[in-house]
């Protein structure tokens, strides 16, 4: 085979998968990201998945009637969300409308995070998306 096929493999492989829309990878990412990357590992994490996978059969009610913790991944629907509601959902806390308790069932960080804490959990997150998704947060945060 070609000497030259293996070298060209190893550099177009990388080139690919960026290409394939398949989300960043953090650990080569700003150091805001990391440091999302961090505070989402402390904080969040515990209920939406190291990974952002989210709790099993997060779309159906739990024996409480609450909805479990969504996935923050592309399989969610984080994505969808502005910067400025997830900002609020990550400070105030949140409760699924369709929830049967009044409880709030995400709690607010805002007195364990810094505003700059909360946005980097956020720019963390889009990593965690499509090139896709990532552009449609984009302009529904504008």
């Amino acid at each position: 085979m070609n000497r030259w096929f293996y070298p060209l493999v190893l550099l177009a492989v990388p080139v690919l998968a960026s290409a394939s829309g398949r989300p960043e990878d953090a650990d080569s990412a700003p150091t805001e990201v990391i440091q999302g990357r961090q505070i989402y590992e402390q904080y969040c994490a515990a209920c939406h998945g190291r990974q952002g996978e989210g709790a099993a059969n997060w779309k159906k009610p739990d024996d409480k009637g609450e909805m479990p913790p969504p996935p923050h991944d592309e399989t969610g629907h984080t994505w969808r969300h502005s910067d400025a509601m997830l900002y609020r959902m990550i400070a105030e806390g949140w409760r699924h409308p369709f929830n049967k308790s009044d409880r709030l069932t995400m709690p607010a960080f805002e007195k364990r995070m810094t505003a700059q804490e909360i946005q980097s959990v956020i720019d963390y997150l889009k990593t965690l998306w499509t090139d896709e998704q990532r552009e449609y947060q984009k302009t529904e945060s504008q």
